[in-house]
């Protein structure tokens, strides 16, 4: 019953706002840059108990005593969408249905710069719900404006389904050549997708020669520096196409006329394959370095951390002796760095808390020895004693002795799968009881055996370390 005078409370407020002849407006906001500039007039009191950061920029700008207006600028913010704000800020209403889905994602943007924390999930709700489409067609826009704010997961969580789910639906949008090389390698790499390695590579294609406008359609027409523009561009997602899917007629019309922007060894490669061969026949053998070039880009600064590394990893995440033949190469994802992005507890927990399948690698500080582990299920920062475990019985950790030096090695399996993954917010990754421990702001790492097969022998110093996401 109590709730039914919430409206008039509202729009009493909102009067208060549109009066220009209010006399207790005590604040003027100077809203966007030249020549798009307005200045809005508003109360401090509500603005302060509204938004926590309008109350810290108020806080440092007091009322002066000779009764001078107090005066605030906003240059970032749109004084279109601000005045949206504004009124939300007086009135707790905001009809979503009166604006542009582009006006609601820049409605979202400046809630979270104005710390408006209630309206960020409901925003987000509301674009998942009921604009879905719009935002598989502006997919470049939503993955970029998402993955630039922490506070934006399930717009995160909503363009890390549609990559994994329904890539060909971004190939598809019209704002497909816009998306970040990133993106686009990620895309081209994913098992479910539904379209033919050729048409994967005409869109790789189409997005190479966006990003070159003086590109034609006709590789006939390229210059040697034209040709060198478009290698340059594509490096990082050509070795991922699947060239191998391709007829011989497809790899001849479509791929021969680019020669030169494919990699000598891997061109080499795939003549051999297309000549060697019938293409019936149940001998072909898929060329080794399009086995291997996959593992070429990843994105490490960890110099002992090598190639053969990420396939032994992969070969344990499947449960693969280190002999055995390899059934899947994956992909290994950066998403920490503690040289960029800091070695404290805190950092790793900012950055990876909710994020499974996971390899961490960290470097000796006085060798080259490395060493890590792999944890399948999520990291938190659990407190409480009694749930301080994550519980599975396919994490490991290990370690290798030197660069490429593959056989001085040590695995190590959980073998208390309850026990399996350490949740502190004072470590850094951690693995077991004292299996695999790192603490302090420059993370010390300490190996003792408790919970897994054996000690890894890994206490020690770091003087970097990373941490990848697998593509499972």
């Amino acid at each position: 019953m109590d709730d039914k005078f919430l409206p008039k409370l509202s729009q009493n407020l909102l009067s208060i706002l549109d009066d220009d002849n209010d006399e207790y407006y005590d604040i003027t906001i100077e809203v966007g840059n030249d020549p798009y500039v307005r200045v809005f007039r508003a109360h401090m009191v509500i603005l302060s108990s509204r938004s926590l950061y309008l109350r810290r920029i108020l806080s440092t700008n007091k009322k002066k005593s000779d009764e001078t207006l107090t005066h605030i600028k906003l240059p970032n913010i749109l004084p279109e969408i601000f005045q949206i704000i504004l009124r939300y800020i007086y009135s707790g209403r905001l009809f979503l249905v009166e604006y542009e889905t582009l006006d609601i994602v820049k409605i979202l943007v400046t809630a979270s710069e104005l710390g408006l924390q209630e309206l960020i999930p409901h925003l987000q709700s509301f674009l998942i719900k009921n604009e879905s489409h719009w935002m598989e067609q502006n997919f470049s826009l939503i993955y970029q404006t998402s993955f630039e704010n922490n506070s934006f997961s399930e717009l995160q969580n909503f363009c890390t389904d549609l990559i994994s789910k329904q890539p060909e639906k971004i190939f598809s949008s019209p704002d497909f050549t816009s998306i970040s090389e990133e993106s686009l390698t990620t895309l081209i790499q994913h098992d479910n997708l539904q379209m033919s390695g050729v048409q994967v590579w005409e869109y790789v294609l189409k997005w190479g020669i966006a990003q070159n406008p003086e590109l034609s359609s006709d590789p006939s027409s390229y210059s040697k520096d034209n040709f060198n523009a478009l290698t340059n561009t594509l490096q990082s997602s050509i070795p991922f196409v699947k060239f191998i899917d391709f007829t011989p007629k497809e790899f001849f019309d479509k791929v021969y006329p680019y020669k030169k922007i494919i990699p000598e060894e891997l061109l080499d490669d795939l003549f051999k394959y297309f000549l060697n061969y019938d293409y019936n026949s149940s001998s072909r053998v898929e060329p080794q370095i399009i086995k291997e070039i996959s593992s070429k880009s990843i994105d490490s600064k960890i110099e002992s951390f090598q190639n053969v590394h990420v396939e032994i990893i992969s070969k344990w995440i499947d449960r693969l002796e280190v002999t055995d033949e390899i059934r899947k190469l994956y992909e290994f994802k950066l998403i920490l760095r503690g040289s960029r992005d800091g070695l404290t507890p805190k950092k790793f927990h900012e950055i990876c808390d909710n994020q499974s399948h996971t390899v961490v690698i960290f470097k000796n500080k006085f060798s080259n020895r490395i060493f890590g582990g792999y944890n399948p299920i999520i990291w938190a920062s659990n407190d409480t004693a009694v749930s301080r475990y994550g519980e599975t019985k396919d994490s490991f950790i290990f370690s290798f002795e030197n660069d490429g030096d593959i056989e001085n090695h040590i695995l190590s399996r959980v073998i208390d799968e309850k026990h399996a993954i350490y949740y502190y917010s004072g470590y850094g990754p951690s693995f077991g009881g004292e299996d695999f421990k790192t603490f302090g702001n420059e993370l010390t790492v300490a190996c003792y055996k408790t919970y897994y097969e054996k000690s890894i022998k890994c206490n020690s110093s770091v003087e970097e370390y990373e941490v990848f996401q697998i593509n499972i």
